[in-house]
């Protein structure tokens, strides 16, 4: 590709790989939606560093991991999107005389942790193989499943901004709440890594949690069909899949897009749908709680691009 093509970006020095026009819809557990204007692989931290500090200063950047949690408008993406999976993936032990903590980037896939921790005799990472995304993505939602999340468990965290500077910083100087992560001060900052703490334990007792987690998540949850997780935020007392089910809302289709039958806070794609068949069945469930039981369910799955 010459300069012109890649949107005026000096592509000298770049070790990893940069494509005009990607259709996410490769990129997301959803499999629909339209293409990003760009799309970046860095070969490692150091590779993405240079390549953000070479973008225009107003580009539109996301991250992408697994994308599990991420729908994409049929229009497209105007910007870049950052590929961290199987890139940024180095996942190491770090210990001491009287602490342990596992070093993972953004591109680890949260299950890898889990199953990491348990093989160095360390417990309290089980519910990360709940989660279907990368710690990346776990780390910008404050992800969690079956009573933890993951900010509990984070030490400290690696970030890079968009002049490649990378920073460490420590947990206190998030806001951290359910599905929702924040600088206490105003900054652009993406997540790279994070040092995880966990308490010494047995492995074996954390490897039969994590088999009984998977056990109850594949018996529970839709995993055989294209899907984004849970799709809604739990409201305060209540569970987001019992409102929807109680609208009679299982089963429900517009397009390729359908509420699972399975669990109703799950919407799958059956092989065809747009990611306005999936927009507007989120909205109609919105709408039909709202109308039902006078509550707002509030999104946890990520929208964005040109409808």
């Amino acid at each position: 590709m010459d300069m012109a093509e890649l949107g005026q970006i000096e592509t000298t020095g770049l070790r990893g790989e940069l494509r005009r026009n990607e259709p996410m819809r490769r990129h997301v557990s959803w499999r629909a939606g339209g293409a990003a204007d760009r799309a970046y692989t860095p070969v490692d931290i150091d590779d993405l560093g240079l390549f953000l500090s070479r973008l225009p200063e107003q580009e539109p950047i996301l991250f992408v991991g697994l994308g599990s949690n991420l729908l994409v408008r049929d229009k497209g993406l105007r910007g870049t999107v950052v590929f961290t999976h199987r890139v940024l993936a180095r996942l190491r032990m770090e210990e001491s005389a009287d602490l342990s903590e596992i070093y993972a980037e953004a591109g680890v896939a949260s299950p890898k942790v889990a199953r990491f921790a348990a093989a160095h005799d360390l417990e309290g990472a089980e519910f990360l193989a709940g989660i279907p995304g990368t710690v990346g993505g776990a780390l910008a939602m404050n992800a969690g499943c079956y009573g933890a999340e993951t900010w509990n468990v984070v030490a400290r965290v690696r970030t890079i901004d968009r002049a490649g500077r990378l920073q460490i910083r420590e947990s206190h100087e998030y806001t951290v709440g359910y599905r929702s992560v924040r600088p206490a001060q105003a900054r652009e900052e993406f997540f790279v890594a994070a040092w995880f703490r966990f308490a010494r334990g047995n492995g074996d007792t954390a490897r039969q949690r994590i088999k009984e987690l998977l056990s109850k998540r594949m018996a529970t949850q839709p995993l055989a069909e294209s899907n984004a997780g849970s799709v809604f935020r739990n409201p305060p007392g209540d569970h987001a899949a019992r409102l929807i089910q109680a609208s009679g809302l299982k089963g429900r289709r517009i397009g390729g897009a359908e509420v699972s039958t399975v669990h109703a806070n799950f919407i799958v794609n059956k092989g065809e749908a747009t990611a306005r068949d999936i927009e507007e069945l989120i909205e109609l469930v919105q709408e039909s709680v709202r109308r039902d039981a006078s509550v707002r369910l509030e999104r946890e799955v990520r929208i964005v691009g040109e409808a």
